[in-house]
């Protein structure tokens, strides 16, 4: 077969055009997995840190970025679930990673009340979706101790520290960490970072 004129630069210049774009969308496909790794060496201003050690006896840290180590702001102690099975729906406690504050209230009423602040939905290893995901407390939607069992904090056992895979603080500390983050400025805490 004959080339035509034209026909192999033509064809040059697509292979050129193709190896261009196949470099060009390569960083940036790439990017999600590098932010989502950089944890809090990438953080905003302020964030949260949720330190895993056991279902009721792990930490949660308000962090400040700063040029070196980053300041811990405060420190509480805190639950979350009542498995360590990351994937475990209602029961497990949270998968490591990043998340976002989506928002917080401290009126909220539904399954749980009071001062809550949301965080964004996470997957697993295994890919099951965790949703329906907080920091809270026991307490009343306006804040108070109630007479049930899900609106009172006895603090004289671990198992007010089990939750449905939240992160659970007994009701000084969430509101002592609402007075603090009030103070800051919610705008710039909008991270909250798992890790064990």
């Amino acid at each position: 077969m004959r080339n035509r004129p034209g026909f192999l630069p033509a064809v040059l210049a697509m292979t050129l055009a193709g190896g261009l774009m196949s470099a060009a969308v390569g960083p940036a496909q790439a990017r999600p997995v590098a932010e989502e790794t950089a944890g809090p060496a990438a953080a905003p201003p302020y964030y949260l840190k949720f330190d895993k050690s056991s279902v009721t006896n792990s930490r949660l840290y308000l962090m400040k970025s700063t040029a070196g180590a980053d300041k811990v702001v405060a420190s509480y102690k805190a639950g979350s679930g009542q498995s360590t099975n990351t994937c475990a729906l209602n029961r497990g406690w949270l998968p490591n990673g990043t998340y976002d504050v989506e928002f917080h209230r401290k009126n909220f009423d539904g399954i749980i009340n009071g001062y809550v602040i949301k965080i964004s939905d996470h997957k697993c290893h295994n890919g099951t979706k965790r949703t329906e995901l907080f920091v809270h407390s026991e307490m009343k939607p306006n804040g108070q101790q109630g007479s049930i069992e899900s609106e009172r904090w006895t603090n004289s056992n671990p198992n007010d520290y089990y939750s449905n895979g939240c992160i659970k603080l007994n009701p000084g500390n969430i509101k002592n960490l609402f007075a603090k983050v009030d103070a800051i400025g919610w705008r710039k805490m909008t991270k909250l970072y798992v890790v064990s």
